[in-house]
């Protein structure tokens, strides 16, 4: 991993960071009870590793769905690429990434180097990005696009568990 600094935190921090990983709205006075460190302590750790880029960013998972007008289309696309000498992949993700559409880019093992996630509108939306701007570009030999049908976790978060009544029938 050329490039990572790696920073070695304490188990406090670990914990901290495991936290806000979980729940980012909790708030630090009851983060401060769970580790057992002040409330200040707990500030000044989470600025800490905000600045060393550990918490890169806050961010919210939204049921896309649940709102009229805006569900959108999710794709996950296996890209195959000629890797440039000296660089490797990391200049045509950078390419691929820098793309508002693009939501993630990952090197990957197996039969394609990169997978991306795109958002769009529509399929012909996500179409269009396939074939005018991602296979156009010079190191792209080949794609697959995957269409998310349906999300049912998503980071850890469940979506529609339903609130069924999970006891147990007890007959007479």
């Amino acid at each position: 991993m050329s490039g990572v600094i790696r920073v070695k935190l304490t188990e406090k921090e670990i914990e901290i960071v495991e936290l806000l990983e979980k729940n980012a709205r909790l708030p630090i006075d009851t983060m401060a009870k769970m580790v057992s460190l002040s409330v200040s302590e707990v500030e000044d750790i989470i600025k800490k590793l905000e600045e060393a880029k550990v918490i890169v960013q806050y961010a919210t998972i939204v049921d896309w769905r649940k709102v009229d007008g805006h569900e959108g289309v999710t794709a996950m696309i296996d890209v195959k690429v000629t890797p440039k000498r000296g660089v490797g992949f990391d200049e045509v993700a950078e390419r691929i990434y820098r793309f508002p559409e693009v939501k993630s880019v990952y090197l990957m093992s197996g039969a394609y180097d990169l997978s991306v996630v795109i958002e769009g509108r529509s399929m012909s939306e996500i179409a269009h990005f396939v074939s005018e701007k991602l296979s156009t570009l010079d190191s792209v030999i080949s794609t697959t696009t995957h269409f998310i049908l349906k999300k049912y976790k998503h980071d850890g978060t469940v979506f529609e568990q339903g609130d069924q009544d999970r006891r147990i029938v007890v007959a007479p």
